[in-house]
């Protein structure tokens, strides 16, 4: 939803309120490593589960808007970056490179249990590459885009990974001051990418932008360990909203997938007209692309014998 919600440019009365994807990215990286932390099955076996879930999806939404035009491609090369990768879809890419180390840290238990370490060395290597090759003259630190970026996403898997090793030390321990950091760090966070952009013209402020990103790590630590503390509260919820939040949850990879096409496609009278009439339209070709890619992905099983979860 945070992902989504950083994509309305043009929807809301000032683009601000567009914001917070990058936050967005590492929580769905650090899922990734908290959902995956307990890996039992050799490396093709996993990896070919994970590229099943994936790869059905993005085939077939890429397809369809081939069909209708909004996606191009004038050769072969052209024709497998669009299908295969590095797609359009950032996270895709950066996902499938990802699993491979992340298998190899959580496999070998001279890894699994140092995560912390293997933490530091990760973004010890991002300090050396941001000091030697990343250029610091302009603020692109979060540019999705970049294989810079691939250390915080990485870093933030780790950081899920822990979070799960540790579960039973953070899951329903609720201590205010965790909620209270949280919010703290939030701020810093938006504050510092704000002064970050605003001032990137300057060299000694450009120079120093990758403070943001360790910002933005310990912001999603805390968002970890704060939830998990609340997590007797939320097992509380009404049905009705753990319905919906595991509709949504479900779906999450197919409402990253249509969104691009149809956000500024949708965007559709004033607001919050175009923001209901976009969020609707991405919730149901979301689910219709989950429908279908589900199908797909249960007669490709059927015939490889590899389960997706």
């Amino acid at each position: 939803m945070i992902i989504t919600n950083a994509h309305y440019t043009g929807v809301y009365p000032t683009d601000l309120i567009a914001n917070g994807g990058l936050l967005g990215d590492v929580l769905f990286f650090a899922v990734s490593g908290y959902c995956l932390a307990n890996i039992k099955l050799p490396f093709i076996k996993w990896f070919a589960k994970r590229v099943l879930r994936i790869y059905p999806p993005v085939i077939i939404i890429t397809a369809l808007y081939a069909v209708l035009g909004f996606y191009k491609f004038s050769d072969i090369w052209g024709f497998l970056r669009l299908f295969f990768y590095p797609t359009y879809y950032h996270f895709v890419a950066s996902i499938l490179v990802l699993y491979i180390p992340f298998y190899f840290v959580m496999k070998f238990e001279v890894l699994r249990t140092r995560i912390p370490l293997v933490l530091l060395g990760t973004l010890s290597l991002e300090l050396v590459a941001y000091f030697t090759v990343f250029d610091r003259t302009t603020y692109h630190i979060d540019d999705v885009y970049s294989p810079m970026i691939r250390f915080l996403f990485f870093a933030a898997m780790l950081i899920g990974a822990y979070v799960k090793q540790n579960d039973l030390k953070f899951r329903t321990k609720n201590r205010v001051i965790n909620i209270i950091v949280t919010f703290v760090l939030c701020i810093i966070y938006f504050c510092s990418k704000m002064l970050f952009v605003k001032f990137s013209d300057v060299l000694w402020i450009s120079n120093l932008q990758i403070l943001n990103q360790f910002v933005l790590l310990a912001l999603l630590y805390f968002v970890f360990v704060m939830f998990a503390g609340l997590d007797s509260k939320l097992e509380r919820l009404p049905k009705w909203i753990k319905a919906v939040i595991t509709f949504i949850s479900n779906m999450t990879l197919e409402i990253y997938l249509v969104q691009y096409v149809l956000i500024p496609l949708l965007n559709i009278g004033p607001f919050p007209v175009n923001w209901l009439i976009i969020t609707a339209g991405v919730t149901v070709a979301a689910y219709a692309l989950h429908f279908v890619s589900g199908k797909a992905i249960g007669g490709i099983e059927k015939l490889t014998g590899i389960s997706k979860k």
